[in-house]
C-alpha cells in the first residue's frame, strides 16, 4: 500500500495574505495565518537583563494560544515548514519567533519572501528557498531591545519629573525636538517689511498685447525695502519711456518623479490625499497581500510597501513600456527604461512600491475596491507608470523691459508637450505660485505703454509648521529613523500629545516642549540629531553582518546607563506643566480658555476653576460662513452618553452666545467647503466620512438647491425605527429560540437512535 504525501505547510501573518497565496498553489500545501506576530518582550516588565548581556525574556504574546497551538499541530502533520512572512527584518524576526516558538526542526523549516504576491513569484519562492537570515533577525533583535532599554528606563524618569504616562524614544524624541524646534523659530521670528512694484504694459502698436512685469533693478536684482524705496523707483519710471530690451525663448524639460519609497508614498499620500503615514500604511498591506478582484480573484496588487529602493525589474518596465506604446503612443515613451538611483546607505532588498500588474487599471478595479484602497492604488499606479514615460515639454518665455535706468521682467512658462504630466503630477508642501497669463508677441527695441504702476507692501513669513509629511521628510533627510519607523513614530508623538495636528500642521504643545527641554538637559545623546543618525547606521551594520548586536548595545548602554543615573539623583521638584492658552473666551468669566486632557481626550477649560466651572469643546474654525447669520463656522466635537464615542459637527459661532441679539441657532452634520454656490454665492457643504464626496447647495431658494433625499443621507428601513424595530427584534428572537429549539430536539432524536442501535448490535 503506497504512503500518503505529507502536505507542506505555509505560515504567513494575515488571513488576506493566507487567501492570496492558496489560490496560486496546488493541493499539497496548507496555508495558516499567524495573526502577526507570536512572541514577544513582555509587557509588564522591561524583558532584557542589562545585568547579563542584554538576554531577552521573549513570551508568548497574550491571547494567542489557540493560534499557537494550532499552528503547532498543523506543523506535526506537515512535511516540510515554509516560513512566509513580510520580507523585511520585522517579518525575518517573526519566522524566526515560530521557529523557536513552534520547535520546527532546522532540516524541514524554510524561509520564503514575496517581494509580490503573484502566481509567478509566489510559485518561484517556494521552489528556491533559504535558511532564515539571522543577520536580519539580529537586527531586528537590536532595535527592539535598545528601544525597551530607553523606553523602559527613562520612562519611570519622566514620570517622576513631569507626569504619569510620558514616553521616550530615540526616533519619537528626536521626531518631538525638530517639531518643537521650528515652533521656537516661529515665536522668535522677527516680520520685516519689502514692497514688490508691478509695471501694467501694453504694445503702442499695434494695440492689443496687455501684460504685466515685474521690478527687477538696474545691473543686478535689488530688493525694495519700504515705501520710500518703491517711490523713488516709481518717480523715476512714471515719465520714462519703457522699451523691450530682451526676449528670451527657450524649451525646458521636466522629469518625472522616481517611483515611491515608504517615506515618499507617506508623504505624497499626505498631501494628496490626507491620509495619516499610519492609515497610508494599513492600506498599502490590503493591496499588497490581496484584494478579490472580478475575474480574477484574489490579486496582490501592489509589491512590498517598505523600502527605500528604487529599482525596479526589467520585467516591471518592459510592462510599462508595452502599456504605454498602447495607451499613449511612441512620443510618450523616452525610448529606454529609466534607471533611478537611490540615496546612498539604502537597503536595496526589494524594488520600488510599483503595481503587480500595470493591466490592473485602476478605473478598471474600482467595483472591488474601498474608496481608500482606490485612491492610493490609482497613486502608486499613477506613480509607477509616469516614471517611465517621456519628460514634459514647456515653452518658457521672458521678456525684459527697460524704463530710464531700471529693469522689469515678465516670464511666462506654457505647456507645449504633456508627457508623463498626462498621468501624473507630483504633489507640493506649499502652495503653488499663481498662474500667469501668456505674453505678447514682442520684438527688442518695440515701445510699450506704461498704463499702471502697481506696489504692493508685503512682510516676511515665517517658516511653515512640518506637516506629517514634511516631518518626515525631514527624519529622512537626516537620517533618522527608517521605513517602517515613520508612521508608528509620528502616531506616537501625536498620542502623547507632544504635539497636535491643526489643520494639516503639527504644533508643539506645551507637553512636548517640556519633555523635550528634560530630553535635551538629561539625555543629549537620546535627542540629539547626530547621536541618533549614527545609531541608525550601526544597527543597519548589524544588518549587513558587519557588527555584532550585542555589541552595539554595550557601546550605547555603558554612556546610556551614566546620564540616567545621574538624572535620577538630581531629580528635583516636579515640572509643572505650563497651562496651553487658546485664543477663545470664556463666555462665563472673560479669562483666555485654556486646553486639558481628559477622559475622552482634549478640551477647553476656564482657568479661573474652582470659582468658574465652564468647559467646552475645541473649536477649530471652518472655511465659508453660517448660511444664516453669516458668522464663522466651527468644527466642534462632543461625546456620546450612550457610548462615550467622539463625534463632530459644524455650527455658527454664535450657537452659544450670551447675546440674545447674536444668537443663531444654525448646526449641521455636513461638512463646509471652501467653494461657494456658483449660482447664490453661499457656502457649500459635503457629506461627513472618508473619500471624495461631492459639495452641494443647501439653501433652498437657490436654483443650485439639492434636497435632503438626494444628498445621499443613510435611511433607515421601517425595521430600525420605533414599533417595527421591536417587534423585528422580538420576531427575530423567536425565530432563533424556535431554532435551537428545533436543533436540540434533532439532536436528542439522533443520540436516542444511536444508543439503540447499539443496544441492539449489543
Amino acid at each position: 500500500m503506497a504512503t500518503k504525501t505529507k502536505t507542506d505547510l505555509i505560515i504567513v501573518e494575515s488571513p488576506a495574505k493566507a487567501k492570496t497565496i492558496t489560490k496560486y498553489l496546488g493541493p499539497g500545501y496548507e496555508v495558516k495565518a499567524s495573526m502577526g506576530h507570536v512572541r514577544d518582550l513582555p509587557k509588564s516588565k522591561i524583558g532584557v537583563d542589562v545585568t547579563d548581556d542584554f538576554a531577552v525574556d521573549y513570551q508568548p504574546i497574550a491571547g494567542k494560544s489557540d493560534v499557537i497551538n494550532d499552528l503547532k499541530k498543523a506543523a506535526k502533520k506537515s512535511g516540510k515548514v515554509y516560513l512566509a512572512t513580510d520580507p523585511d527584518r520585522e517579518g525575518e524576526a517573526i519566522s524566526w519567533h515560530l521557529k523557536e516558538l513552534l520547535g520546527l526542526p532546522d532540516e524541514t523549516t524554510y524561509r520564503v519572501t514575496f517581494n509580490e504576491i503573484t502566481k509567478k513569484v509566489v510559485q518561484e519562492s517556494i521552489a528556491e528557498p533559504r535558511q532564515i537570515d539571522m543577520d536580519l533577525v539580529d537586527a531586528q533583535q537590536a532595535r527592539r531591545v535598545l528601544d525597551r532599554v530607553v523606553g523602559y528606563q527613562i520612562s519611570p524618569f519622566l514620570w517622576k519629573k513631569i507626569r504619569r504616562g510620558l514616553s521616550a524614544g530615540r526616533v519619537q524624541s528626536v521626531a518631538t525636538r525638530l517639531v518643537c524646534e521650528r515652533e521656537a523659530e516661529i515665536c522668535a521670528f522677527q516680520s520685516e517689511e519689502y514692497w514688490s512694484l508691478d509695471a501694467s504694459l501694453e504694445r503702442v502698436k499695434p494695440n492689443v498685447g496687455k501684460f504685466t512685469a515685474q521690478f527687477y533693478g538696474k545691473e543686478k536684482k535689488e530688493e525694495l525695502p519700504n515705501e520710500a524705496s518703491v517711490t523713488a523707483v516709481m518717480d523715476a519710471v512714471r515719465e520714462a519711456k519703457f522699451v523691450v530690451t530682451d526676449v528670451k525663448r527657450q524649451e525646458k524639460k521636466r522629469n518625472p518623479a522616481p517611483p515611491f519609497t515608504t517615506s515618499t508614498l507617506q508623504q505624497e499620500a499626505s498631501r494628496k490625499l490626507g491620509m495619516s503615514p499610519r492609515r497610508t500604511m494599513a492600506i498599502a498591506q490590503q493591496l499588497y497581500e490581496g484584494v478579490d478582484i472580478t475575474g480574477e480573484g484574489t490579486v496582490g496588487l501592489i509589491t512590498y510597501m517598505r523600502t527605500d529602493s528604487l529599482r525596479l525589474s526589467d520585467e516591471a518596465t518592459a510592462a510599462a513600456k508595452s502599456f504605454i506604446l498602447g495607451r499613449y503612443g511612441k512620443d510618450y515613451y523616452p525610448g529606454s527604461p529609466r534607471v533611478y538611483k537611490a540615496k546612498a546607505g539604502a537597503q536595496d532588498a526589494h524594488e520600488a512600491i510599483r503595481p503587480s500588474n500595470v493591466e490592473l487599471v485602476p478605473e478598471n478595479i474600482r467595483k472591488d475596491l474601498t474608496i481608500e484602497q482606490f485612491r492610493l492604488y490609482k497613486l502608486i499606479w499613477s506613480r509607477f507608470l509616469a516614471c517611465q514615460m517621456s519628460s514634459a515639454t514647456y515653452d518658457a518665455v521672458t521678456i525684459e523691459t527697460t524704463a530710464g535706468d531700471y529693469r522689469f521682467r515678465a516670464t511666462h512658462t506654457e505647456l507645449k508637450f504633456s508627457g508623463y504630466t498626462a498621468v501624473y503630477v507630483e504633489g507640493k508642501d506649499e502652495d503653488e505660485e499663481e498662474l500667469q497669463s501668456p505674453l505678447p508677441d514682442l520684438k527688442v527695441g518695440e515701445s510699450l505703454s506704461l498704463k499702471e504702476l502697481l506696489p504692493k507692501q508685503h512682510f516676511t513669513q515665517p517658516p511653515a509648521r512640518y506637516t506629517e509629511a514634511s516631518l518626515i521628510k525631514a527624519l529622512e533627510e537626516k537620517g533618522i529613523g527608517r521605513p517602517s519607523t515613520y508612521a508608528p513614530t509620528i502616531s506616537t508623538i501625536e498620542g502623547r500629545e507632544y504635539v497636535v495636528k491643526e489643520g494639516k500642521y503639527l504644533r508643539s504643545t506645551t507637553l512636548g516642549e517640556t519633555v523635550n527641554e528634560v530630553m535635551k538637559e538629561r539625555f543629549p545623546d537620546i535627542a540629539s540629531y547626530d547621536f541618533t543618525a549614527q545609531m541608525e547606521e550601526r544597527l543597519d551594520g548589524v544588518e549587513q553582518g558587519k557588527e555584532n548586536w550585542k555589541s552595539v548595545l554595550r557601546g550605547f548602554y555603558g554612556d546610556f546607563a551614566k546620564e540616567l543615573e545621574k538624572a535620577e539623583a538630581d531629580v528635583g521638584e516636579r515640572i509643572k506643566v505650563p497651562d496651553e492658552v487658546s485664543d477663545e473666551v470664556c463666555p462665563v468669566c472673560g479669562r483666555n480658555l485654556v486646553f486639558k486632557t481628559g477622559r475622552f481626550g482634549r478640551f477647553l477649560a476656564c482657568p479661573g476653576f474652582p470659582e468658574c466651572t465652564h468647559t467646552q469643546p475645541i473649536t477649530e474654525q471652518m472655511p465659508g460662513k453660517c448660511p444664516k447669520c453669516g458668522g464663522r463656522l466651527l468644527k466642534r466635537t462632543g461625546t456620546s452618553k450612550k457610548n462615550g464615542k467622539q463625534y463632530a459637527y459644524y455650527c455658527c459661532e454664535y450657537l452659544s452666545s450670551k447675546d440674545e441679539a447674536k444668537k443663531c441657532d444654525f448646526m449641521t452634520w455636513d461638512v463646509p467647503v471652501a467653494d461657494n454656490c456658483p449660482v447664490c454665492g453661499t457656502t457649500m457643504f459635503k457629506l461627513s466620512g472618508r473619500g471624495a464626496k461631492k459639495p452641494f447647495c443647501i439653501n433652498s431658494a437657490c436654483s443650485n438647491f439639492l434636497p435632503e433625499d438626494k444628498r445621499g443621507y443613510y435611511k433607515k428601513s421601517d425595521g430600525e425605527d420605533g414599533e417595527k424595530k421591536t417587534k423585528g427584534k422580538k420576531t427575530a428572537a423567536k425565530k432563533t429560540t424556535a431554532k435551537k429549539t428545533a436543533a436540540k430536539k434533532t439532536t436528542t432524536r439522533k443520540t436516542t437512535a444511536k444508543k439503540t442501535a447499539a443496544k441492539k448490535k449489543a
